[in-house]
């Protein structure tokens, strides 16, 4: 019998690239994930009038519980008269974006540059990743 392998956990990662904030997900997207990670969401997004970028490129999974932190990372970022960008460049995840019409509320770029140069057009793409700010431990237990 093959044991069953440790579950990848929820991750964030917030780093700043030409001054605006990118909050990358890593792992799996899901209940308890959420439950970690809001308050750290919540932490990088009090300023007003930010651009946020949402990076999904190493996510593994993203239930439900995903799509919520996502609304209301929006939620968050809108209020403050901010923009979100999502990075999305997985199929089956840009599928239940589009099932559940919420490509319509983030449409979703296919890499960071993609999601840069939509909100800053320009000829050539001078975005590149910027310098860590910090990360959030792991969504569970070792």
């Amino acid at each position: 019998m093959t044991p069953l392998s440790p579950p990848t956990l929820g991750r964030l990662h917030r780093y700043y690239t030409h001054g605006h904030t990118v909050l990358e997900l890593a792992g799996e997207i899901d209940i308890a994930a959420l439950l970690h990670l809001t308050p750290h969401v919540d932490a990088a997004t009090t300023t007003p009038k930010q651009l946020v970028v949402v990076d999904l490129t190493p996510v593994i999974f993203l239930d439900c519980s995903g799509l919520r932190l996502l609304c209301h990372t929006h939620h968050r970022v809108t209020t403050r008269q901010g923009t979100l960008k999502l990075v999305c460049p997985h199929p089956l995840t840009r599928r239940v974006l589009r099932i559940t019409r919420l490509d319509e509320v983030f449409h979703p770029a296919h890499t960071l540059v993609e999601a840069l140069d939509r909100h800053t057009p320009h000829q050539g793409s001078p975005f590149v990743q910027g310098q860590a700010a910090d990360s959030a431990a792991p969504a569970r237990g070792s």
